[in-house]
């Protein structure tokens, strides 16, 4: 991460057009990467967790879907923060952004519906939002290439004309591979979290068994 500053605030070129503000795509495009693989790791996960019935994979769900919530929240903010000198206005409501906002609200709910359903009911409520989640997710990255947006086209594979100078792909991989790592690192700490979660379940499950029982 510390690479990814230096390359970012003091190695790249400043973009001719747009000037400083440019660099926050290296924060905004990261950051709406990682939300997608969490999307789609929170997604098969769920689909294994209906499959199996397993609760490993709806804890790395759990793990995965919150990570949405915090990387799409900065992919939004800081892509208003990057609108509002470029397009005078923090926000538009195109089909990019609006599909954005949509995926946020989506995993926001599910954070909501986990925490207000029953334990029994609690793994398929939530797996099917993940996955109706999930497949928004293509909705938004195909957005600016299927309908006329005022967001920008595809810096990256978007036609002829598209495209970085080395430097930036450089600052740009660097930055990628830091919010990637970023993302590892949070979610590693969050499994762990939501397995602490289940055992404090379980143990409390079974002390309300046996003193119902009588056995306490």
């Amino acid at each position: 991460m510390l690479a990814a500053l230096y390359l970012i605030f003091l190695w790249v070129p400043t973009e001719a057009t747009m000037g400083i503000v440019q660099r926050i795509f290296y924060f905004h495009v990261p950051a709406a990467a990682v939300s997608f693989t969490a999307a789609f790791t929170g997604g098969i996960a769920s689909i294994l967790y209906l499959v199996k019935r397993d609760s490993k994979y709806d804890d790395l769900s759990v793990a995965a879907n919150e990570s949405v919530v915090l990387f799409g929240s900065i992919n939004i903010v800081m892509g208003s923060m990057w609108a509002k000198p470029i397009w005078g206005i923090w926000w538009t409501w195109d089909a990019r952004l609006t599909s954005s906002f949509i995926l946020l609200l989506i995993y926001a709910s599910y954070l909501v519906v986990r925490r207000a359903t029953t334990a029994e009911q609690r793994g398929v409520v939530c797996a099917v939002i993940c996955i109706l989640g999930m497949l928004d997710v293509p909705l938004v990255y195909m957005s600016n290439r299927l309908f006329r947006t005022q967001h920008p086209a595809p810096v990256m594979g978007g036609g002829e004309n598209s495209g970085l100078a080395p430097q930036m792909w450089a600052t740009f991989g660097v930055s990628m591979a830091a919010m990637f790592l970023l993302w590892w690192s949070i979610m590693r700490i969050r499994l762990r979290v939501a397995r602490l979660d289940r055992g404090v379940e379980d143990l409390t499950r079974r002390t309300h068994e046996l003193v119902d029982a009588g056995a306490v």
